[in-house]
């Protein structure tokens, strides 16, 4: 596939090869969907060698489809897995079973014991670490002579990884192992991060298991000693009597440090490539960081929609604006597409800093699975390209980046920039 597609019938969001095609002739493709086809089914993605392969999903690119099918939880059930379009094997399932696979009234409890993790005077404390790591890593870049690095090595990366492990209280000799393992969960196939094998189900389990076991050692440390870290309060409080598990918490850890990781992680690197693309927009920014970090946040979200995708699986017949779904349908909630969807945001691809309103999904769509960790990442976007005008006021990208070939992240792997 080396063109854009110019019908609907050449488009195959299953096709790896679709994925692995330049960022614009992507969008170009999922705004001929959202106008065309906005319920277009595609074949279930054939991951697991030997699993038999279950229904077809919806690609769903509408904005306002997006939208009132994340408020409807209730038909559009996220607890068949919601990060995966192929149904998972069990052990799989339960292993990534947290909140982003749960529904009501069991998602509602855990929730409501893990956003103690992300309250506002939770947030207030953690500033100071959201800061302190941000200085540290852009600086160490801005003194190194050679001029020139690999931003998501240097900084993307690191940056939000560090402030969740200190958020949990892991030990900073294990980064390299979590690291490793987020890798491989949000491979989405990437033969980089993803070695060649016969068995992949095995290296996502092993890659689960590997977070799962250092949360299991660290919530054995921190019952027999608390300390301040979310990591205690999570293990000692409760909310109206709940409280979670030891496997609870190893479960939202591994959310935690896979999704809150990534989000960050390429809304900068994206930031940044649109900044260096759009240098009137970085002018204005630039000469009032503080007045217009809050709208330019929430366009770079909404610019490269970190995560692309989440599925939702009909738990009833429905009709949806003249489309019938039938129980255990499958749709893809497109949040790239719906990003981009001129019937709600006024010269869509145009990336603007200053632009309100701004009611995009690259959170997720309202209702019960908001993004708990939204505020957080907004906080640490801020934060990081405050840095990054204050230290690395002539930042630019130097030629591509190498995105990530996967269609539920829209990352870049390695990224060149000089200063």
């Amino acid at each position: 596939m080396t063109t854009a597609p110019l019908r609907v019938e050449e488009i195959d969001l299953t096709d790896e090869r679709f994925w692995a095609q330049p960022w614009q002739r992507k969008l170009d493709a999922l705004a001929l969907l959202r106008r065309e086809a906005p319920f277009a089914s595609f074949a279930e993605p054939e991951i697991f060698p030997g699993q038999p392969r279950g229904r077809d999903y919806h690609a769903i690119t509408r904005h306002a489809d997006v939208v009132a099918m994340s408020r409807q939880a209730d038909a559009f059930s996220s607890a068949q897995g919601a990060i995966s379009l192929t149904d998972l094997p069990v052990e799989l399932n339960e292993l990534y079973g947290s909140l982003i696979n749960m529904d009501d009234p069991r998602h509602a409890q855990i929730r409501r014991v893990v956003s103690r993790a992300f309250t506002p005077k939770m947030l207030a404390r953690l500033t100071d670490d959201i800061v302190e790591v941000a200085q540290q890593l852009v600086g160490e870049v801005a003194a190194d002579p050679a001029g020139e690095v690999d931003l998501v090595a240097r900084i993307s990366s690191p940056f939000p990884l560090t402030i969740i492990m200190r958020m949990m209280g892991i030990p900073t000799d294990r980064y390299d192992e979590v690291l490793r393992a987020t890798n491989i969960i949000l491979s989405g196939g990437d033969p980089e991060f993803m070695p060649e094998t016969d068995n992949p189900i095995l290296l996502f389990l092993e890659a689960g298991q590997s977070l799962r076991q250092i949360m299991l050692e660290l919530a054995a440390e921190r019952e027999a000693s608390p300390t301040d870290d979310v990591t205690s309060q999570l293990l000692t409080g409760s909310v109206d009597g709940e409280r979670l598990t030891v496997e609870e918490l190893a479960s939202f850890f591994i959310l935690l440090v896979v999704a809150g990781n990534e989000t960050t992680r390429t809304a900068t690197s994206h930031g940044v490539l649109a900044l260096s693309r759009h240098p009137e927009q970085r002018a204005a920014w630039a000469a009032d960081v503080d007045g217009v970090t809050p709208t330019a946040v929430e366009e770079i979200v909404r610019w490269c929609s970190p995560v692309q995708w989440m599925r939702r699986t009909l738990t009833r017949d429905l009709t949806y604006d003249g489309h019938e779904f039938l129980a255990g349908d499958k749709v893809a909630l497109f949040y790239g597409a719906a990003n981009r969807d001129p019937d709600v945001f006024d010269a869509p691809d145009r990336f603007d800093v200053r632009r309100s309103p701004n009611p995009h999904v690259g959170f997720g769509g309202p209702g019960p699975h908001f993004c708990l960790g939204a505020n957080l990442a907004r906080r640490e976007i801020g934060v990081v390209f405050g840095e990054l005008f204050r230290q690395l006021p002539d930042l630019e990208v130097v030629g591509e980046p190498e995105m990530l070939r996967s269609s539920f992240i829209n990352g870049i792997k390695r990224m060149t920039v000089r200063y």
